[in-house]
């Protein structure tokens, strides 16, 4: 690796992030030439185009889209060493990169971190809502909120709640359609479901004791987003039955906004999970979040669980189990 590898990285993220490579080397240091010279070099030596240059713009090439995460991820590392030792590990401040699903980051975590903030008010946040399972390490994120567990096995999963998905409806919905009583009674009715790239989540499998069924939603009966949060507002404005997280609609079953159908039929969840990655350094900021959102979460299901006028007993009694 050459001697000034990290400068040359630095001038290739200011210059993707300025759109200009004088202005880039203009905030190191760099006369035109000089930044030109060095990008050259760069590209030399990694055999890849990294820019294509106009006249007018300077745009990322895949190459240098792919060789830019990495090189955000070093100078990241970099700045947190530097940071862990002249603070001796213990100051609090930086960017913390956070991935979560949608209904969840806008009902929830959102406050949550408002309260994190006023603990720690140096810290910031890049906050990515997604409902589809991130890929922390092309993306760039140090945390990510996940109902289940991850596929990819270089993730460490720290446990943060037990969970349950409900069949569940809005008041004015079963007054039109009325209220099923078993898992096949479903067929009368109509769904709004979560589309993911893996195609619609319009499979319910159910449990009772022994007992177990299954349900298909039809497509011609099933109004489709990719958007968990549009998904509960379709719920609540009565179009169909959504198979939603309890946590993402506890508030609207304690309003009377959304009923939960079918209780006594539930299916095994993993629950709630903080990913991250197990082979990186952690930086005080993301591991005081962490210690945060577990001990914000042990009281948020204290609260839920003791909503016992809400919660159906026969969930209330699974999630006292699955703590």
């Amino acid at each position: 690796m050459a001697t000034d590898r990290l400068g040359d990285m630095q001038l290739f993220v200011e210059a993707a992030a300025l759109g200009s490579l004088s202005a880039a080397g203009r905030k190191l240091g760099l006369s035109p030439a000089a930044a030109s010279a060095r990008l050259l070099k760069l590209e030399a030596a990694l055999h890849a185009r990294l820019f294509e240059r106009t006249t007018r713009q300077l745009r990322v090439t895949d190459e240098g889209r792919l060789y830019l995460q990495h090189c955000q991820i070093a100078l990241q590392a970099i700045e947190d060493a530097e940071a862990a030792l002249q603070a001796g590990q213990k100051q609090i401040r930086g960017k913390v990169r956070i991935s979560a699903t949608s209904d969840f980051g806008r009902n929830l975590l959102y406050r949550w971190l408002d309260e994190f903030s006023q603990q720690h008010p140096e810290v910031s946040y890049a906050l990515s809502l997604s409902d589809s399972v991130s890929n922390l390490l092309q993306d760039d994120i140090d945390l990510a909120i996940r109902f289940g567990l991850p596929l990819d096995s270089t993730l460490v999963a720290r446990r943060l709640a037990p969970n349950r998905r409900v069949l569940c409806a809005s008041p004015e919905y079963l007054a039109r359609h009325g209220e099923p009583d078993a898992p096949a009674d479903l067929a009368q009715h109509r769904f709004v479901v979560l589309m993911t790239a893996a195609g619609p989540l319009n499979e319910f499998h159910f449990a009772r004791d022994a007992e177990r069924a299954s349900f298909s939603a039809p497509p011609e009966r099933v109004w489709e987003t990719n958007d968990g949060a549009l998904a509960r507002a379709w719920a609540l404005s009565g179009h169909g039955v959504a198979y939603k997280s309890i946590w993402d609609i506890a508030a609207d079953v304690r309003a009377g906004k959304l009923r939960i159908l079918l209780p006594e039929w539930s299916a095994h969840e993993a629950g709630v999970h903080a990913l991250f990655h197990g082979n990186r350094y952690m930086p005080p900021r993301v591991r005081a979040l962490l210690d945060f959102l577990i001990e914000r979460f042990a009281q948020a299901t204290e609260e839920l669980l003791g909503d016992s006028p809400h919660l159906p007993e026969r969930l209330r009694e699974d999630l006292l189990r699955a703590r």
